[in-house]
């Protein structure tokens, strides 16, 4: 990825705030860029491993959505902030092992990392069972690394149409991690591949909707809003530096 350095620690509703702007700043400068404005671009705030009582200064500072891709975690913190802060929305967008479907199936309102028919089902079946929807995106792996989840661009639209009976499921777009590289013009080539795939998708009857580009995290989101990114995914430009070094979201 490329190398930007994380934002100073928040530790107050004033830290967060700043942190926020400096970010939504960038947003919409490399939104300009692109041509597009600002409000095209959502910010997807990445809050895997922040403890609750942190959460409460970034919800104060205008946080609206959590991020995590620990979904035990997430759930734990659903059920701790549901009477708290009943507005707020979770977004699970990391890999998703089946046993553990029930559980976003019951919380989450988005999904950034459907790769499978069989997962989709699965979700389908609890979802039914809680009388719930989910936002769902496909996730692709734009960049051939072994280490990245998600199918092939040319995989996507058979996916697709699977699961376009599944009612509990709400297809809203693709996402994707690009290479893993200081490289601008590899990290590029990952998110431009995604846009495509989308272009591609859409021209040939993509379900209405079914028009996000989730991709960018804090080291490259600036790249990723260049290539067409409609949801970005921060962490450490809001938080601060982890706990643990090989976080980058």
């Amino acid at each position: 990825m490329t190398s930007q350095p994380a934002a100073a620690q928040a530790v107050t509703t004033e830290d967060f705030s700043r942190n926020l702007a400096t970010v939504n700043q960038k947003i919409a400068e490399a939104a300009s860029r692109s041509g597009r404005q600002a409000s095209a671009v959502r910010l997807l705030p990445v809050t895997k491993t922040i403890e609750p009582e942190r959460l409460r200064l970034a919800i104060e500072a205008g946080v609206q959505t959590l991020g995590e891709n620990k979904v035990q975690e997430a759930l734990a913190k659903s059920e701790e902030f549901a009477s708290e802060y009943p507005t707020l929305r979770y977004a699970v967008i990391g890999p998703l092992q089946a046993n553990k479907a029930k559980f976003v199936a019951r919380f989450a309102h988005e999904f950034h990392a459907l790769d499978s028919l069989k997962l989709a089902q699965t979700l389908q079946r609890r979802l039914e069972l809680e009388e719930r929807t989910l936002e769902v995106f496909i996730q692709v792996n734009t960049s051939g690394e072994d280490s990245k989840s998600g199918i092939a661009a040319g995989e996507v639209a058979e996916l697709l149409e699977a699961i376009a009976p599944l009612d509990r499921l709400v297809p809203r777009g693709l996402m994707t991690m690009a290479a893993n590289t200081t490289d601008e013009s590899t990290i590029r080539a990952s998110f431009a591949l995604l846009r495509t795939t989308l272009e591609e998708l859409r021209d040939s009857g993509a379900p209405e909707g079914f028009d996000q580009l989730s991709m960018g995290m804090s080291g490259d989101f600036e790249l990723a809003i260049e290539e067409g990114a409609t949801v970005v995914r921060v962490g450490q430009g809001i938080f601060g530096a982890r706990s643990y070094p090989q976080a980058s979201a």
